[in-house]
């Protein structure tokens, strides 16, 4: 009776994805409100571009 219990490494690759997540959190507050205002710069940019 074999459960077929495969122990591939999936974690691992999980953590290398997780990797951008885990170092924006480690960012400050006041880079993340910069960040979201250069995003809302671009998006709104691209609006007026595209309405313009």
């Amino acid at each position: 009776m074999s459960h077929g219990h495969h122990h591939h490494h999936t974690h691992e690759h999980r953590a290398i994805a997780a990797a951008p997540t885990f170092s924006l959190l480690r960012l400050s507050v006041g880079q993340r409100l910069i960040g979201a205002a250069a995003i809302l710069l671009c998006l709104w940019l691209l609006v007026l571009a595209v309405m313009g």
